[in-house]
């Protein structure tokens, strides 16, 4: 089966940019990130319960390997077929080891760093606007997709939307503008319960705050906020990527 069928029957479609997310105008730099995003979902290791895991995520580092390379994506784009003859896609290549290289090991100061900086930032301003705007101000779905959020942020989330709508910069939702107290309550309910999960993680762990196997116990924590964890490492990525040059140049000279 070719690789285009084998996608439609993995992810009902044979459109490589639609199984990314992405249009077919992205830039290089967006599908890196899409296709980071996209994989960690189908990760063998973070998908155990999906038995087709594996082959998923071989096809996606296949469809990243046609779209990073201008040759083979300008053949796709102009004739929407993929040749599968051609070196990166018929060698028998582990496809683990080539999203570790693409991707280096994010460690828990790196969270620390990028927190740092981005909270307060413009970026993330323009970040929260974004979401307001793409989930029409429902704050369930911004809280849960806005990086680097916990309970103790909403209320500086909340004005920077207030001070964009104000400014004439949004629409005024009524999710937003006319959400309940109920709904707010919900919403801290959640979240107080999600911290005292983490916080029991972490002692049956054993881990300090400064230990790499807390990444671990984010990732466990945000199960239930998979999108805003997979955006979270997405941006990390691209932050660090230049670390992913020198993981590569290292261990070509091993071989």
């Amino acid at each position: 089966m070719g690789l285009l069928d084998r996608c439609q029957e993995l992810f009902n479609t044979s459109n490589l940019y639609e199984v990314f997310g992405i249009a077919k105008e992205a830039t290089a730099a967006e599908i890196r990130r899409s296709y980071y995003k996209v994989s960690l979902k189908v990760h063998p290791d973070r998908a155990p319960e999906d038995p087709l895991a594996t082959e998923k995520f071989q096809v996606l580092g296949k469809l990243y390997a046609v779209l990073s390379d201008a040759e083979q994506r300008a053949v796709y784009d102009e004739q929407g077929v993929v040749d599968e003859e051609s070196d990166m896609l018929s060698q028998d290549r582990c496809w683990e080891d080539y999203w570790r290289l693409l991707f280096p090991k994010i460690t828990v100061q790196d969270i620390l760093e990028f927190e740092g900086k981005y909270k307060g930032s413009d970026e993330e301003r323009q970040d929260v606007i974004q979401l307001y705007t793409q989930h029409q101000g429902n704050m369930d779905a911004i809280t849960a997709s806005a990086l680097c959020c916990s309970q103790e942020d909403e209320p500086r989330l909340c004005d920077i939307i207030r001070s964009a709508i104000e400014s004439g910069e949004v629409t005024s939702f009524p999710a937003f503008t006319q959400e309940s107290e109920r709904k707010k309550k919900a919403r801290r309910k959640r979240a107080n319960k999600e911290r005292r999960e983490a916080e029991e993680m972490q002692k049956e762990m054993g881990i300090s705050d400064q230990d790499d196997s807390l990444v671990m116990m984010f990732q466990q924590r945000q199960k239930s906020r998979e999108q805003g964890f997979n955006s979270f490492l997405s941006d990390l990525e691209a932050k660090y990527s230049k670390k992913s040059g020198k993981s590569q140049k290292g261990q070509r000279g091993k071989k």
